[in-house]
Order: structure tokens, then C-alpha cells, then sequence
């Protein structure tokens, strides 16, 4: 493989350029602090030698000689407090613009993009990357300029004291320089594995902790343990071995540099002796000496930093050039107002995870406004599929979907998506207040309009027996509500939303039946007037739907009302039998022709 040149291996480090050039103007002050700073520190053996040479010669002229050393100190002091100042703020500032740059990006794609990304890589990338981002921008990037422009500025005056001693000392850079190149380019490489290892351990975590109560139940503590404990090993020994690669660096560096300077300093003391220099010429010399080394240290060791933050810049960079599969169009189209309601003409769908297994095949159907339709089926034939492609998370391969006459790909998906409320099965509740949860669905709301809503989805009575009423804390994911409570918050919030569109997964699922009675009322009010879709199992709840559309295998294989499917669709009249006990006359000649094998049951998830 070629070798890498060196400055390339930091060339991730320039994507961090776009979020630092706003504050340019504090980047230019604060490079002005580092240079006044460095030249006060390269002005202090020059005024030691000055001491040492001149005011023991004459005793009138100490004190003004130690004034001027402490004026020296003094400007170094303030500057350098300074450049501190200013390079701390910038590196905050910059870690924040980045981190909201990431989660902006991350929560704007497609689900289609999670299959394969974890949450906790994400969280990882936001938390552990961007705190490297931090240290270079905050303190690794100005120590490394102070330190090169001391290793510079050093190497000058060391030069400009003696010459022929300072020869020596370059001689020796060359040697020190070979295992900042070979080590360095190891430490990079250690350092993204490092950081890929930590994501890995948060994925697992995140995931794990998400789904704490089936852990439980399931009395797999220990298991989780020992896999997370064996993840955080992995990521341990990764990170052990770049923390071994930069500790022999910094020991090489260290021990060449001042090899080095000791063997210098043994000639310069030789020369003193000889009458060749004076003893403030050599104090001043080991000054630089021990200015310039401690430089030459701080950068290896600053190299290191730079090495771990141009892997985690790298990978956040990877994340921002991620584009989403599913894309606003550069011009969007208007939503209109009225027209045909909503359409779907020859879709065919499968997942990217499973492109040979379409969970949509040739689906025709047609939603007019007002109108309330019922999807139903064994699980997998696609219905939520369907609700997917309509909130546009994903985009059929083939076939097209309009609303009011519009292809919904050519309309802006938050439009779309204002038109359109949803409450999912698997119910979603924020870790803040009833209020802020309800309220999620229209955030403009009044606490008058929040709570109407809660009445009609008959939330209202439970919410205000809680601690704090409207103001009490759910908890994450609601874990202080019981299904049917979190369920009927959903419900609230997508009554106060009050979109055109209704989309209702299993809404009623979790309630037992008397508030299932009441919630199915309150969705019925909530209906009225506007465009509802609903999946059921619970047959019950969709017996009074306009229509009934049977899927199965991602196909349409029927469709009426209640009474039209029992007497010809052999799947439905199963999936009643079941549930209503159906058991007499033409129903029960249909089921017993779809037990003889017209009665496929997909077991793909949707």
C-alpha cells in the first residue's frame, strides 16, 4: 500500500471548516493571543541571558532588568489567558453547531435508513465523537500551533545563540521525526477502531435498556450483561492498544529529543569552559533548548489528539453525506385543497432489507374523501406497509400514490404529513407531561384545546387523577402509564392535530372494553367529515367502516362491507368465524373452503 502522506491523514479535520468559518473573527483574535503568548515565552531566556550577563555586572541596573522579566511574564500571562479564553469558546460553539448539524440530518432521513443503522451508533457519533471535535478545536488545535510556533521560534534563537550547537540539535530532528510518521499513522487507525467499538457497546445498550421489561421477563439480565460487559472488553483492549501505540511515541520522542539535548548542552558546557561563549549565551541556549523540546513533545503527543479527532470527524462527516432515500423534490409541488381523495395505482413494494419478499404486489385502490375504509388481514399482509408508503417513509418501486390528483412524491413530505394524523399500535410517548405529549400533535394549541381533546378520547379522567394532573411526568416511553392510558394519549393527540386524513393502527388494541366502547365513539366524532383509514384484527371495530379491503400477501383480495364479505371472501369469513363464532349457512361453506387451502397467512412482518 502507498503511504499515506502525513498532512492527508488529517484531511478529514477540513470538513470541520464549514462550522468554524461563521466565527473566523474569534479564530483571528485568538490567533493574535497565541502569537503575542508565544513571543513573550521566546523572550525570556533572552532576558535571562541579559540578567545573568549584565546586572550582576551592575548592581544599580538588577531592579531593571527583573522589571522587565516580569513584564514579560505579565503579557504572557494575559495572553495566554486569552488565547485559552477564546479557543475554549470556539470549540464549544463549533461542537454545538455540529451536533445539531448531525441530529438535524439524522432526524430528517427516511426509516428506510435505521434497518440498518442502531439508534446508539447514532447516539454514540453525537456524544463521543463530537466531545473529540471538542478537544481539538477547544485546546489540541492551539496547542499544536503554540507548540509549532515554539519548536520554530526555538529553532531560530537557538541558531541565532550558536550556531554550531544548534546543528547538532537539527541533525537529531530527523531522527525524531521517523516514529512521529510510522506510530502516528497506527494511533489513527487504532482510534477509529476505538471509536467503532464504543458505538458498537452503545447500540447494544441503547437497545437493551429500551426493552428493560422483556429483559426481565424474560430473566435475561445476566446474558444481557455478559454481552455488554464482553462488548465493553472488545472496546477496552482496542482502546489499550492506541493508548500503548501513543504512550511509545510520546516515550521515543521524549527520550530522542532530550538524548539529544543532553549531548548539546555537554559540548555547549565544553565550550564555556573553552571561552567560546558566555554563561548567559548557554543559559539562554538551554532555554531554547528545553522551550524547543518540550514543543517537539507537545506536538507527537498534540498529533495523537489529532489522529483520534480527524477518525471521529471522519465518521461524522460519514454520517452527514448519508442522503436520505426518501427525498423532498427541488420544486414542490402545491397540495390541493379537494379533488379524488387518495390513490394508489399498481404499487409494488418490498423492503430494502428484503427485496425479494414484495410486501405490496399490484396494490389498486381508491379512497374517497370522507370516506371510511377498514383494512384487514393476517398479519403481514401489509396493511401498515401501506400506511408506510402513504406518510411517504418510503417510496414504492413501482406504481404511484396521489392525494387530491397530486403524486405524493412530488409534494414536500412535511406537508404532506401536516394532512395526515396517525396513531400506531405500538404507541409513542415522550418523556415529558401529559399536556406536552397531547400537545405534540399541534404545538400552538391552548391547555383548553389539549384537554377537549383528551375528553374525546376519554383520557381526561385518568389524566387528571395522576400527581400532577396535565403536568404530571409520563416517564420514558410512558412507563408510568398502563397501554390503554398511553394508548389514549395517542389517540388525544391526533384528535387535536385534526388533519384531513386519519390513519388508525390498532388504536383501539390495548383498552379493554369499556374504554374501547367509549375511545371507538370518540374516533367515530373524530371521522366524521374527514378521510380515515383503519387497520383492525378486532373485527368488531370495523364492522360499520364504507369499506372493508381484505389483504393478503400484499395483494387485494377482496372488498365490500361486512355483510358482502361473509357471504364471498373466504379469508374474511374465516377471520369472523373466529372472532364472532360465525358457524351457519354460506359463511360457514366459506370457511370451510378457505381451511382447504384458499386462505393464505403470511407470516412476514409488515
Amino acid at each position: 500500500m502507498r503511504p499515506i502522506p502525513l498532512l492527508q491523514r488529517l484531511t478529514p479535520l477540513s470538513g470541520l471548516l464549514p462550522f468554524m468559518r461563521p466565527y473566523r473573527g474569534r479564530f483571528v483574535l485568538a490567533g493574535c493571543a497565541l502569537l503575542v503568548a508565544a513571543g513573550a515565552t521566546l523572550l525570556l531566556p533572552v532576558a535571562f541571558r541579559y540578567l545573568i550577563d549584565h546586572a550582576f555586572a551592575r548592581r544599580e541596573a538588577v531592579d531593571g532588568y527583573f522589571l522587565a522579566l516580569f513584564a514579560v511574564a505579565a503579557v504572557l500571562a494575559v495572553f495566554t489567558a486569552l488565547r485559552f479564553y477564546l479557543v475554549s469558546w470556539l470549540g464549544e460553539r463549533v461542537t454545538a453547531d455540529l451536533r445539531s448539524a448531525v441530529y438535524r440530518h439524522v432526524i430528517a432521513m427516511s426509516p428506510e435508513y435505521f434497518e440498518t443503522l442502531q439508534t446508539g451508533e447514532v447516539l454514540s457519533r453525537l456524544t463521543t465523537d463530537t466531545t473529540l471535535v471538542q478537544t481539538v478545536v477547544g485546546t489540541s488545535l492551539s496547542l499544536g500551533l503554540r507548540n509549532m510556533l515554539l519548536m520554530l521560534g526555538g529553532l531560530v534563537m537557538l541558531a541565532v545563540t550558536s550556531p554550531s550547537l544548534t546543528g547538532y540539535i537539527l541533525i537529531t530532528l530527523a531522527v525524531v521525526v521517523l516514529p512521529i510518521l510510522i506510530y502516528g499513522r497506527r494511533v489513527r487507525a487504532l482510534s477509529r477502531a476505538s471509536q467503532d467499538r464504543i458505538a458498537d457497546s452503545s447500540a447494544m445498550a441503547g437497545e437493551t435498556l429500551n426493552a428493560v421489561q422483556t429483559v426481565q421477563a424474560f430473566a435475561q439480565e445476566a446474558r444481557e450483561v455478559s454481552r455488554f460487559s464482553d462488548s465493553v472488553e472488545t472496546s477496552f483492549a482496542t482502546a489499550l492498544a492506541r493508548i500503548r501505540a501513543r504512550s511509545q511515541l510520546t516515550a521515543i520522542v521524549i527520550l530522542l529529543v532530550f538524548g539529544a539535548i543532553v549531548f548539546v548542552l555537554w559540548l555547549g558546557a565544553h565550550a564555556v569552559l573553552a571561552g567560546q561563549m558566555s554563561s548567559g549565551q548557554l543559559a539562554q541556549f538551554i532555554l531554547y533548548a528545553v522551550v524547543t523540546a518540550g514543543a517537539i513533545g507537545a506536538v507527537a503527543e498534540v498529533w495523537g489528539d489529532l489522529q483520534r479527532a480527524a477518525g471521529a470527524t471522519e465518521r461524522l462527516l460519514a454520517l452527514l453525506s448519508q442522503r436520505s432515500p426518501v427525498t423532498p423534490p427541488a420544486r414542490p409541488q402545491p397540495l390541493p385543497a379537494t379533488g379524488e381523495g387518495i390513490r394508489l395505482q399498481g404499487v409494488r413494494f418490498a423492503y430494502p432489507s428484503r427485496p425479494a419478499q414484495p410486501s405490496l404486489d399490484g396494490i389498486d385502490l381508491w379512497v374517497k374523501p370522507g370516506e371510511q375504509v377498514a383494512l384487514v388481514g393476517p398479519s403481514g399482509a401489509g396493511k401498515t406497509t401501506l400506511f408506510q408508503l402513504l406518510l411517504r417513509f418510503y417510496d414504492p418501486q413501482v406504481g404511484r400514490i396521489t392525494l387530491n390528483g397530486a403524486d405524493i412524491a412530488t409534494l414536500d413530505p412535511a406537508v404532506l404529513r401536516r394532512h395526515i394524523g396517525i396513531v400506531l399500535q405500538d404507541t409513542v410517548i415522550f418523556a415529558a407531561s401529559a399536556l406536552e405529549n397531547i400537545r405534540y400533535g399541534r404545538p400552538e394549541a391552548s391547555d383548553e384545546e389539549v384537554m377537549a381533546a383528551a375528553r374525546a378520547a376519554a383520557a381526561h379522567d385518568f389524566i387528571v387523577k395522576l400527581p400532577e394532573g396535565y403536568h404530571s411526568f409520563l416517564g420514558e416511553r410512558g412507563v408510568r402509564l398502563s397501554g390503554g392510558q398511553r394508548q389514549r394519549i395517542a389517540i388525544a393527540r391526533a384528535i387535536l392535530k385534526n388533519p384531513p386524513i386519519l390513519l388508525l393502527d390498532e388504536a383501539t388494541s390495548a383498552l379493554d372494553a369499556e374504554s374501547e366502547q367509549l375511545v371507538q365513539a370518540a374516533l367515530e366524532r373524530a371521522a366524521a367529515n374527514r378521510t380515515t383509514l383503519v387497520i383492525a384484527h378486532r373485527l368488531a371495530t370495523v364492522k360499520q367502516a364504507d369499506r372493508i379491503v381484505v389483504l393478503d400477501g400484499g395483494r387485494i383480495v377482496a372488498e365490500g362491507r361486512h355483510d358482502e364479505l361473509l357471504q364471498r371472501s373466504p379469508l374474511y369469513a374465516r377471520l369472523a368465524a373466529l372472532q364472532f363464532g360465525v358457524a351457519g349457512g354460506h359463511a360457514a361453506n366459506l370457511v370451510a373452503a378457505a381451511a382447504g387451502g384458499d386462505n393464505r397467512a403470511s407470516t412476514e412482518t409488515e
